[in-house]
């Protein structure tokens, strides 16, 4: 059971990156827009999934609450800043896109409404995965740190890398999804954002050697960890390639599966540890028998059925999107 609410756990989070950070993406890079038109068919790609996108947020912190409630406490009082911040970013997000559609002097309020909490949300996301890469101060179970104990050089790296992140997952799907200015725009912003993302990874790196981090040594411990970068470094060059060929269909995909790689190479960095490298998956559990409750409801029903309405979404939802001015 532990391990099988670890699975769901995992898959949860990764889920959510790809879905909800390719529209966070897409919002952070609306605010580039040249005009109105533009964007709107930028948004009109995300306006039928972002909301089924964010659920996979709070399937993920009903698991954590739910199977690792140790896990759950611990970090939530270390990380009550980013959280609540990211929050109310995504909360902006969702008042803007709707109200947008409806102002005509203040749209440009809600337009940038919309960019800022997807900046917000994005790098709050990747600064407390930073924290817990650097390490967080616990005590017999009690974060130590202070209110900005997460708050470092290195977390702050994360999340400008996951911005970056998030935006070139966005302007890949903008470009699998839209024609025209929209289209072009994108694919000129792919390489740029590229670029970036591969600066900071470098960046982030030489930090990690500099200042010693605990991580390092999984890589030299695990050296089949090596693997998931070769996958990212082979992705990287498809994406080249489908960008010099004007392909509109792999792009989107290889970032993904360039995402899949730094996901499964952080996963099992930690492994088995929930909080590196404080508490396992084990230790964080809740018993068993409140396991078992809980695959009866979230497990059995509601997850497999989760997925199967992301599935049956895109695939009513595939295609390029077609000139549009008014609300979905």
């Amino acid at each position: 059971m532990v391990l099988f609410w670890a699975t769901l756990l995992a898959i949860s989070i990764f889920v959510y990156l790809l879905l909800d950070g390719f529209d966070l993406g897409v919002g952070m890079l609306s605010g580039f827009a040249k005009n109105e038109r533009h964007r709107s068919s930028m948004l009109a790609t995300v306006a039928p999934v972002w909301d089924g996108n964010e659920t996979w947020l709070v399937v993920t912190g009903v698991i954590l609450w739910g199977a690792f409630p140790t896990v759950y406490a611990m970090l939530l009082s270390a990380f009550y800043i980013p959280v609540t911040v990211m929050l109310l970013g995504l909360i902006l997000r969702g008042v803007a896109f709707e109200f947008r559609n409806h102002a005509q002097r203040s749209r440009w309020v809600w337009d940038v409404s919309f960019g800022g909490g997807s900046l917000a949300a994005s790098f709050m996301q990747g600064a407390m995965v930073g924290a817990l890469v650097r390490g967080l101060e616990f005590q017999n179970g009690q974060y130590e740190g202070g209110a900005f104990g997460w708050l470092s050089l290195f977390s702050a790296l994360c999340g400008i890398g996951l911005c970056l992140g998030y935006g070139l997952l966005g302007a890949c799907w903008v470009v699998g999804k839209c024609d025209g200015v929209a289209h072009g725009t994108a694919r000129r912003q792919i390489p740029v954002l590229a670029t970036a993302v591969l600066g900071v990874l470098i960046a982030v790196f030489l930090y990690a050697l500099a200042e010693h981090l605990p991580i390092l040594h999984r890589w030299i411990e695990r050296p089949y960890l090596f693997i998931f970068p070769a996958i990212g470094a082979v992705a990287a060059f498809v994406l080249a390639t489908s960008i010099l060929r004007h392909d509109d269909h792999w792009p989107f995909h290889m970032v993904s599966l360039i995402f899949a790689s730094a996901f499964g190479t952080l996963a099992l960095s930690f492994w088995p540890y929930m909080i590196p490298f404080k508490i396992t998956i084990d230790e964080a559990a809740a018993p068993h028998s409140s396991l078992a409750f809980m695959f009866w409801g979230e497990g059995l029903f509601v997850f497999p059925l989760l997925l199967l309405y992301v599935v049956i979404g895109y695939r009513v939802f595939r295609g390029k999107v077609g000139a549009t001015t008014s609300h979905y």
